[in-house]
């Protein structure tokens, strides 16, 4: 288990991140290393500018680094032409978003499947994946309910459940409770906690310090660079919760 906890999944060395606006070059990383391991649970802050998006867009395979190198579950991703890294995104990574990113006309049990669309499942193993995950996150009777008929923390439930449906390396979840009230929010930091308990990879992406807290790790970003990286002594754990319909 000591083994399997020191198994690293992401490993960034000297990561930089330039970007042309008109003639001016902006900085938005500037040699970031960082390695986490299998199983971690992970918050990244760092005021505006800071970096904390580029490096999320870098982890995620949504940008590539102007250099250095980004190794990904044993993979080189930091050379990979976007077709691959479409492919690497969708096995690798599940994405939870502050916006939730549902598509409107789809159902809860249809946004779910996306993943599994896209990975060339056939039909009937889609579904069965799929309402395994949505039952687990407590939203089993709302699998045919569209976004617009759901809470704003269902419809945050609904998105866990895709970003877990593939089995990714891990969860990487961009500000998950900015647009939900406090109590809400509990209840899905809650829902992260459950996870990570199974043994998920957690990065969450957040400038509350009082949702970074329930991260085991936290790594501060200012000025394109890793200002301070450190194990957070006392994460909150929240009392355990049976998965509900709220």
């Amino acid at each position: 288990m000591i083994e399997e906890q020191q198994t690293m999944v992401i490993e960034l060395k000297d990561i930089v991140k330039h970007y042309h606006v008109g003639s001016e070059t902006i900085e938005a990383l500037r040699g970031v290393s960082l390695s986490i391991a299998r199983g971690d649970y992970v918050a990244i802050m760092g005021p505006s500018g800071s970096g904390k998006s580029t490096l999320m867009n870098v982890i995620g395979c949504l940008d590539t680094p102007t250099s250095g190198t980004y190794v990904l579950n044993n993979k080189d991703v930091s050379i990979q032409l976007d077709d691959r890294l479409a492919e690497i995104r969708n096995k690798e990574i599940g994405f939870v978003f502050q916006t939730f990113n549902l598509l409107p006309r789809y159902n809860a049990l249809e946004n779910v499947e996306l993943p599994l669309i896209y990975a060339g499942y056939p039909k009937k193993e889609r579904v069965k994946k799929s309402e395994e995950v949505l039952d687990s996150v407590g939203l089993g009777s709302r699998k045919h309910h569209k976004p617009n008929e759901l809470s704003g923390g269902q419809r945050q439930r609904v998105a866990v459940a895709r970003a877990l449906v593939n089995n990714p390396s891990i969860i990487l979840a961009d500000e998950p409770t900015g647009n939900l009230d406090s109590k809400t929010s509990v209840d899905i930091m809650n829902l992260f906690q459950e996870i990570h308990a199974k043994g998920n990879t957690i990065i969450l992406v957040t400038h509350e310090e009082d949702i970074a807290r329930h991260a085991h790790r936290i790594i501060r970003l200012m000025d394109g660079m890793v200002s301070s990286d450190a194990r957070n002594a006392e994460p909150i754990v929240n009392t355990p919760i049976i998965a509900k319909e709220g």
